[in-house]
């Protein structure tokens, strides 16, 4: 690597490669007596390229070599760049040109304040003579965050050019990255809407999906009709994946124009029970539940349809998504009665796991029903099941059929939407098992807290490995964020960090630990630090989450001194970090308190040092120097407070908690004083960070 590094000289020549000379402007040769020319040196010459292709690659190692530097990257960025209208760079290959412009993109995510300067240039190759840069730079802008209609102006412009041009790649291209910035933008992109039409009829049938699910983006409540004719003439000639790109935009369309609503149903029943693979359905089926969840009109309609398509559903997932949808909305219908035959067929002709989704779903309506009737019919159906020849569905249809019979057990397993956090209880498994002196003593479930079913579901989704634990600096967010990790997933990762070390094996289970860590220093400094607060029974553990930015310097014996500014807090061990590089970066650092009183919660703020010894990093070899210097770094205070840090939340539904502080006469009334906040959502947000809210 550090071999590389010295050949920047050769590298930015390739970079700024030279024209070559022609046939007619080619360097004159030496002539000899009479005119003969003098013999040239014999062996094998280099053809140049005449796509200049060096260019791209030359660039693409530039970049490698300086982009610890961001102020070199900038500068190479402007210097390559042409100016403002493009026309002075000295790079002649497109492939080349389209790499610059994303490495403008990324400087100006990462740098406010070059923003304006790498939008100027951006703006410029939207005049190149390559159609490529053009898109390139027209892509760049439309995805830029925060962009304003005025800003894409240009960039929309060019764009609509390319919807005509005569290569379908080109036409893909524009008509994919407008739809896109539909979503967000779709009166920037409604100016596209006649070019757009044109396309409806095109022969390329992917491109003729993306006009018109752009068009349904833009369009009026008026163009619905019109366009929904249009698609259900080529719904069957395109392929599932832009099947499910249709179905998106008519499930968002829906939302939208809810008048319409009778048009929309009516379409994705239809496409319903067309042939199709398990993403196609499951879209459609996704598009219906929206239109049940938020458009209460279409309940009745939307239900009987999926009713009529699980009498012939070839996948089980679905088949139990639905059957727990009826379920629980079904019984709030005026006429719950017409499903129940829907779900007993289920029963009598489906395999074991929508057998026993069925189950469940009939006693949802037997225990919420209030019709004597039905709950009597329902008890005769479960009484069937109890012959049932898998232990899964007997199983069910014998405790349901008890909870019907008992009013408190109903509530508790069919009408209570809470269920525990899975990330909460793995974290207090892990702890219980790991624990010795805990062995004797039942786990008591109790401590585990609860969450409402769709916040449940919503965790599902989120990544839940462990490698994604948040220790490192804060980063910027790139176009596509990904899902953040829940705060009992964060804390359970926690706890399995914190048992993997030794020093922590007789501390005993994590009450709790910090949601997020908090940056102590500047996300642009040469060191970067947050931290993490652990709160035990009779410790609180700090944890130091290091970075170091320097590529030639290696800090060793690096820790955290910790200055209490009140007591009630002893420390204990410094846990540090014997050598931290660039490459190496981030590393923990662990500082130890002991509760003098673990009964009181010990509150205060901890001036916070960074020590370390630096060694600079000889470039050539690439090893560090043998003497280095002891070198410190002041950090911000860290605090200790009782909202954040020692209030574990074990609440699930807002409804059921406020219900129990009735019951018990529990009211406090405090004033806080608000007046710098900007709005009242500031105010609530600074609230919900302050005191350790979560939304229910």
């Amino acid at each position: 690597k550090e071999v590389i590094k010295r050949w920047v000289n050769e590298v930015q020549e390739a970079v700024n490669v030279k024209p070559i000379a022609s046939y007619f402007n080619s360097p004159q040769t030496n002539s000899g007596y009479l005119g003969f020319s003098s013999p040239q040196p014999s062996g094998p010459q280099t053809i140049p390229s005449t796509s200049n292709i060096t260019q791209y690659h030359a660039l693409g190692l530039l970049y490698q070599i300086r982009q610890q530097d961001r102020m070199a990257i900038t500068k190479m960025i402007q210097q390559l760049g042409g100016g403002k209208s493009g026309s002075g760079t000295s790079l002649k290959n497109p492939m080349a040109l389209c790499m610059l412009i994303r490495y403008a993109v990324k400087v100006m995510e990462e740098d406010p304040n070059m923003h304006k300067q790498m939008y100027d240039l951006l703006e410029g190759w939207l005049r190149h003579k390559s159609d490529m840069v053009n898109y390139e730079a027209a892509r760049a802008i439309c995805e830029m965050r925060g962009v304003t209609a005025q800003q894409l102006t240009r960039s929309v412009s060019v764009l609509q050019i390319f919807l005509s041009s005569p290569k379908p790649a080109l036409k893909f291209a524009a008509i994919r990255t407008l739809s896109q910035l539909a979503l967000t933008h779709p009166a920037s992109v409604a100016t596209c809407n006649v070019d757009m039409e044109n396309l409806i009829t095109d022969s390329n049938r992917s491109i003729a999906t993306y006009a018109i699910t752009t068009l349904l983006k833009t369009g009026n409540e008026a163009s619905v009709d019109r366009l929904m004719k249009q698609i259900t003439g080529f719904m069957s000639e395109i392929s599932d994946e832009f099947k499910v790109i249709v179905v998106e935009a008519i499930r968002s369309l829906t939302l939208k124009f809810p008048a319409k609503q009778a048009l929309m149903l009516n379409f994705l029943s239809g496409v319903l029970r067309d042939e199709g693979g398990y993403d196609f359905k499951r879209a459609v089926v996704e598009a219906i539940f929206d239109m049940i969840k938020f458009i209460s009109d279409s309940k009745e309609a939307a239900l009987a349809h999926l009713c009529e398509f699980i009498e012939d559903c070839e996948f089980t997932k679905l088949s139990v998504r639905i059957l727990h949808l009826i379920g629980i909305e079904g019984p709030k219908t005026p006429q719950p009665t017409k499903y129940i035959r829907y779900i007993y067929n289920r029963v009598v002709l489906e395999n074991a796991i929508v057998r026993a989704a069925a189950v469940s779903s009939l006693a949802k309506f037997g225990v919420n029903a209030i019709d004597g009737t039905i709950r009597s019919s329902i008890r005769v159906l479960l009484s069937r099941c109890l012959d049932d020849v898998d232990d899964e569905v007997r199983d069910r249809a014998a405790m349901y059929l008890k909870v019907m019979e008992e009013e408190p057990l109903a509530q508790k397993y069919v009408k209570d939407d809470s269920v525990f956090s899975l990330a909460a209880l793995e974290s207090q498994l892990v702890s219980y098992v790991n624990d010795s002196s805990a062995s004797g003593a039942p786990f008591d479930i109790s401590i585990v807290p609860k969450v409402s079913r769709a916040q449940a579901q919503q965790e599902n989704a989120r990544p839940s490995a462990i490698e994604t634990i948040v220790v490192a600096a804060p980063t910027r967010a790139g176009p596509a964020a990904p899902v953040q990790k829940s705060a009992e997933e964060t804390k359970s990762a926690y706890a399995q960090q914190l048992a993997a070390v030794p020093d922590f094996a007789e501390y005993g289970p994590v009450l709790n630990s910090s949601n997020k860590p908090a940056a102590l220093t500047e996300t642009e400094t040469e060191y970067v630090v947050t931290c993490v607060k652990h709160v035990f029974k009779e410790h609180v553990v700090f944890q130091f989450n290091v970075s170091n930015t320097l590529p030639d310097t290696i800090l060793e014996r690096v820790a955290v001194a910790m200055q209490p500014n009140d007591s009630g807090l002893t420390e204990d061990f410094i846990l540090p970090v014997e050598s931290l590089s660039q490459e190496t970066s981030p590393q923990i650092v662990y500082v130890s308190f002991t509760r003098e009183s673990p009964e009181e919660y010990v509150l205060g703020s901890f001036g916070c040092t960074l020590k370390f010894i630096s060694k600079e990093v000889d470039p050539t070899s690439g090893v560090p120097e043998e003497d280095g210097y002891e070198d410190e770094y002041q950090l911000e205070e860290v605090e200790l407070g009782a909202g954040s840090d020692y209030i574990v939340p074990s609440y699930s539904a807002f409804n059921a908690e406020w219900d129990k502080m009735k019951e018990t006469g529990t009211s406090l009334t405090e004033t806080f004083a608000l007046s710098s906040m900007g709005s009242l959502k500031a105010a609530c947000d600074s609230l919900i960070e302050i005191l350790n809210m979560e939304a229910l």
